[in-house]
């Protein structure tokens, strides 16, 4: 018989908007988080301003969370795993990791990604000096309303770099996409450090700038001519010190030069790593992984979301590097298909 819950794996973004769109048509749901908090990644990692909508992510995003726990037709389970989901398309069964069991009709997976972890690029700082960190850390510290400082002394810096492409772009060490966000997210934190430190010199060192859509003007053009921050083409060799200072070494890849130049403080623009549990939910879930070990999707102009396994779908950044907004919107294409399947599985009355 079919039931009309819906299992939505994963509190973030995607779960959330996928969570609440099912509860609003009616939809019990069930939604799953192996964290203690809901909210995803700009929740647990304390991210700042969204792109692009200028919102604290505290308010934005919290107020997704507070939405779905306010909601009487969701269930939460926190602190939890699915472990085993057996069955078909419109009764499943998914067995919890403390030992509860959800009966239902779809499940829909929004389990996120994982930040690239800097220490597997080396020659650039990361772990050797405390003064080389992640944009991650830079949002926690304008989220916490500290401001940007040296992690080393507290100092105010005088002149910070910005790295793109860590972690992205890079087939040395096995990661050959691009992470979708990093340019516009970089750039945004370049104009809030100008605004927190006006006498703050910030530069953006690129391979190439992917504000895509809209971001060109209100990102890339508004950084340079607005707040004056300074992008340099290069290819950058290591992040080294002087004693003082941290030095960038590379080419300008536009004049075809060496250039060397101290910083105060280095930022790391990290990418988008799969999520590291995508090969025990793909064998929990009997879905497939694309080549990147993101989570795979099935036919992309059938029933948005789906995957190989009938009755389980995909959204957000489970399935490659993807915006916060767009996370959103896949999360609620996904609810519709699975409410639609539910609805074409229920027994006609006689």
């Amino acid at each position: 018989m079919t039931t009309d819950t819906v299992l939505v794996v994963g509190a973030g973004p995607a779960g959330l908007a996928a969570a609440h769109a099912l509860a609003s048509v009616g939809a019990p749901v069930a939604l799953v988080e192996k964290e203690t908090r809901l909210g995803g990644a700009p929740i647990l990692s304390g991210y700042a301003k969204l792109v692009p909508s200028g919102e604290w992510a505290k308010d934005a995003i919290g107020g997704m969370v507070a939405r779905v726990e306010g909601d009487r037709r969701v269930s939460v389970h926190r602190g939890c795993t699915v472990e085993a989901l057996d069955g078909e398309a419109g009764a499943f069964r998914a067995r919890l990791s403390d030992g509860s069991v959800v009966e239902a009709g779809a499940a829909i997976l929004t389990t996120g990604f994982t930040h690239f972890d800097s220490i597997n690029k080396p020659e650039w700082g990361f772990g050797t000096f405390p003064d080389v960190v992640t944009t991650t850390q830079v949002e926690q510290m304008i989220s916490s309303g500290r401001g940007v400082r040296c992690p080393s002394d507290g100092r105010k810096p005088e002149r910070v770099a910005i790295l793109l492409c860590v972690g992205s772009r890079d087939r040395q060490i096995g990661r050959e996409w691009c992470s979708k966000v990093c340019c516009t997210v970089s750039c945004n934190i370049a104009m809030e450090i100008r605004e927190e430190l006006p006498d703050c010199h910030v530069y953006i060192y690129y391979m190439d700038i992917r504000t895509f859509g809209l971001y060109e003007t209100k990102y890339y053009w508004r950084s340079q001519e607005e707040f004056k921050v300074k992008y340099i083409k290069a290819r950058v060799a290591e992040v080294t010190s002087n004693g003082e200072k941290l030095v960038i070494k590379g080419e300008d890849t536009l004049v075809k030069r060496p250039i060397t130049i101290p910083f105060d403080l280095v930022v790391h623009a990290i990418g988008m790593d799969p999520n590291v549990d995508n090969p025990r939910l793909a064998t929990t879930f009997g879905v497939q992984l694309e080549r990147h070990g993101y989570l795979d999707r099935g036919n992309a102009y059938g029933a948005l979301g789906e995957t190989a396994r009938r009755g389980v779908f995909v959204a957000g950044a489970a399935c490659g590097p993807e915006t916060i907004d767009d996370s959103i919107a896949q999360g609620n294409a996904a609810a519709l298909a699975a409410f639609s399947l539910l609805a074409q599985l229920r027994p006609v009355p006689a």
